[in-house]
């Protein structure tokens, strides 16, 4: 048997990993992320599944390397977290999941968009308090009259945009290269900005080439009042122009599933805020409820928990049998 060892799986996730495991691998399901703390549990895989909570970093893929362990793959669509340089290096091949359903972000984007546009979080903290005023601050407009500009227009934005049109809103889309999608305007990026109530964010994020695409100069570009919401990855946006905007009542709030140092944060439980070493990220949350941060969660449904296994599966065997997938990165 072939084994593969699969990091970050939740206990009621192995069901599902043992149903979908038509090539009979022999799998090693482990809770934790990969570290070099854990390392030894590679022992006899020909491969290794990891997701965003692992830093495969030159010094794990050396040490993949010394266990031989062939294939590093991860089941997200992201992979900035891969030194992809240190595996090609050692032999090691990379592979990733370039879609799974593709609603599982959108509607989670276009949840946390709407909670921030209807002061739900605000509201709730007060009644929670004992107060049930409706305050000035509440006061918002409805769905049917937004306009909501999607940044990629891929598989999730696509969808988002589905379900913002669905709704009545008016939908503005930037990308590069436009598609034929009929539910969609598209139009430059800066006349996005500033005609959009909520601007979502559904990019791949490529390191040294977009960190920080959206600023202070671009959040300058926005409608007062306006909402930014993150589901793609965190070094997209300047969470200190962010925090600056919510200051000077620039922007109206930012939603995130998605952190700049997640391998370094996700999945970890603190005793407080102060004991993140992110102090920019402490700054930002601190503008609670009007910013709403979640645990990198987009992904956590059944469809899309199910597609990422079974493309990642699909991925292992075209590996093993040919010698390369179809979704592989070096």
């Amino acid at each position: 048997m072939t084994k593969i060892t699969v990091y970050s799986v939740k206990d009621f996730e192995k069901p599902i990993y043992n149903k979908l495991n038509k090539y009979d691998f022999e799998l090693q399901l482990i809770n934790e992320p990969l570290s070099m703390n854990n390392i030894n549990t590679v022992n006899g895989s020909i491969g290794v599944l990891i997701d965003g909570a692992t830093d495969a970093n030159a010094e794990l893929m050396a040490a993949l390397k010394e266990h031989d362990v062939k294939y590093c793959f991860t089941r997200f669509v992201g992979y900035d977290n891969i030194d992809l340089n240190a595996a090609s290096a050692r032999g090691i091949m990379v592979a990733r999941v370039p879609s799974y359903s593709p609603y599982s972000v959108a509607e989670l984007a276009m949840t946390m968009g709407l909670d921030l546009m209807r002061h739900v979080a605000n509201a709730t903290v007060n009644t929670h308090q004992g107060d049930f005023r409706i305050l000035p601050s509440y006061f918002s407009p409805e769905i049917h009259n937004l306009t909501v500009g999607i940044i990629g227009v891929g598989h999730m934005g696509a969808a988002e945009a589905h379900l913002y049109h669905a709704l009545g809103a008016k939908v503005l889309g930037y990308q590069r290269h436009p598609n034929d999608n009929p539910e969609v305007e598209f139009v430059d990026e800066t006349t996005l900005l500033k005609k959009s109530d909520i601007v979502s964010i559904h990019v791949p994020y490529f390191p040294g080439e977009n960190d920080m695409m959206i600023g202070a100069i671009e959040i300058g570009h926005m409608k007062p009042g306006a909402i930014l919401v993150n589901t793609a990855r965190g070094p997209l946006v300047d969470t200190g122009a962010v925090s600056s905007a919510l200051n000077d009542g620039e922007l109206g709030g930012y939603a995130a599933d998605v952190i700049a140092h997640g391998a370094a944060i996700s999945g970890k439980q603190f005793d407080s805020l102060d004991d993140i070493q992110d102090k920019e990220l402490v700054e930002l949350m601190k503008h609670y409820p009007n910013v709403l941060i979640t645990p990198h969660m987009g992904f956590f449904t059944e469809p899309a928990t199910e597609d990422m296994i079974r493309v990642s599966f699909d991925n292992f065997h075209e590996a093993i049998e040919t010698g390369k997938t179809k979704n592989q990165i070096r």
